[in-house]
């Protein structure tokens, strides 16, 4: 699994639609593609990029496959977020410093 597929998984809004719905449990992709108005085949390739990004699994459950939110495969976003948030954090401070000086 490679960061690029990651980011490319969670670029998508329907992707992330999709695992804001698998967080909160596992669903089959009828279930899923139930809550989108597009065809099942078009959620499955959805589907398809986030197995690829190692965001979701899949267990066969006799004819039904099960999907599976993998929420530790995130932390290759918030690595790479922690890193800029030093910027935000500086910005913030000058910020309120700013403020804080016209205050006064």
């Amino acid at each position: 699994m490679t960061e690029q597929l990651v980011f490319r998984a969670i670029a998508d809004p329907t992707r992330r639609s999709i695992m804001a719905m698998l967080a909160t449990g596992e669903r089959s992709l009828n279930q899923i593609a139930s809550d989108y108005e597009m065809s099942r085949p078009a959620v499955a390739k959805h589907l398809g990029v986030l197995r690829e990004g190692g965001l979701i699994e899949v267990e066969a459950r006799g004819r039904e496959r099960v999907h599976r939110l993998r929420p530790e495969a995130l932390k290759t976003v918030s690595d790479w977020l922690s890193f800029y948030s030093q910027f935000w954090d500086e910005k913030l401070e000058n910020l309120k410093q700013a403020v804080e000086a016209d205050d006064e």
